[in-house]
């Protein structure tokens, strides 16, 4: 694995970053300990989490496997807000929403600092300045070290971006769903990170789990589709022309003696722009079989044929943002 700087910015993160979604319900916290064994001997460095992942025990998990087995210092850590618990999950970029959401994480993760915090969405119901305002107030009592956006759009971004400049918090990332079945970022949000410098780092990575290829003939008991938690999560992804395209990439990896998971991390590594692609293994054995192909490197003419395969059409980000992530998760 890589490290490389994300954007202009001077935050060093591997170029595939492990995601946590499943951490504290579906992954327990001995599973988690020996994904992040396998995954930090692979030389990953970057971790990605939010306060809703595992039904809300994600932060918590992650934190107590830090505590115990690892230095944190050794990890760059991204987590996500705000969100509020009242009594359900609800999204606000409110500046007490925010400001408190951090708190929470810092607990829940038994650190001092965020490495990078991102907004998981718009709000609007908030004035930006508003939301601005309490990143300046965390970034300057040491909270939170960088700062960017998740899943939202190439506008919004850019007006996150401008606002921010301004009051001299610069926006060092954006994170959005990027992989060889959701290209929607290709249009505008890609292109605008590329031009203004700031970081891209692609979510879901294996498309939920479908480019493995483990759904094309039905969906297994123990897989996130059959997971009461995640289901309807995977389930958008499952349809005809996502399955034509997964038997694209099997061909191409058959073609070349790879695995299906190698093709599709091959294809997004060649990606210009793309500084981190998030991998979330729910188990030790698939964390091990992906890490086996972080290395790989796809022929550029097997690129243009894998991009080939779906057309890129609107849709994400631009429409269905909130939908589009899981945010009970």
């Amino acid at each position: 694995m890589q490290q490389v700087r994300l954007g202009s910015s001077g935050l060093q993160v591997s170029n595939f970053g492990l995601g946590t979604l499943t951490w504290g319900q579906d992954t327990t916290e001995d599973e988690a300990t020996r994904i992040l064994h396998a995954y930090a001997d692979a030389g990953g460095t970057t971790i990605d989490t939010a306060p809703t992942y595992g039904g809300g025990e994600g932060e918590t998990t992650l934190g107590n496997v830090l505590a115990q087995e690892f230095n944190r210092e050794d990890f760059t850590l991204i987590t996500k807000g705000g969100f509020a618990n009242h009594p359900h999950w609800r999204h606000s970029n409110a500046r007490g929403t925010l400001l408190a959401s951090i708190d929470r994480s810092l607990q829940h993760l038994q650190t001092d600092y965020i490495d990078l915090f991102l907004l998981q969405g718009s709000d609007p119901h908030t004035p930006i300045e508003e939301t601005l305002s309490a990143i300046d107030i965390a970034a300057r009592t040491g909270r939170v070290r960088y700062f960017g956006v998740s899943n939202m759009s190439a506008w919004d971004t850019a007006e996150v971006f401008y606002l921010a400049r301004q009051l001299t918090i610069p926006t060092s990332a954006v994170e959005a769903e990027y992989s060889v079945l959701r290209r929607g970022v290709e249009r505008e949000l890609l292109p605008a990170c590329k031009r203004h410098g700031i970081g891209f780092i692609a979510w879901s990575a294996l498309a939920r789990g479908v480019l493995t290829g483990k759904y094309r003939h039905s969906t297994p008991a123990d897989s996130r589709g059959a997971s009461p938690l995640l289901a309807g999560f995977v389930q958008p992804l499952l349809t005809e022309q996502n399955a034509s395209a997964v038997e694209g990439v099997f061909a191409a990896a058959k073609g070349l003696d790879a695995s299906p998971i190698e093709v599709a991390l091959g294809w997004l590594k060649a990606q210009t722009g793309v500084m981190c692609s998030l991998i979330g293994p729910r188990t030790e054995i698939q964390m091990q079989q992906v890490a086996a192909g972080l290395d790989f490197e796809l022929p550029q003419p097997l690129v243009q044929a894998v991009s080939d395969l779906l057309p890129v059409t609107r849709d994400y980000p631009e429409v269905g943002v909130q939908s589009s992530s899981p945010s009970s998760s």
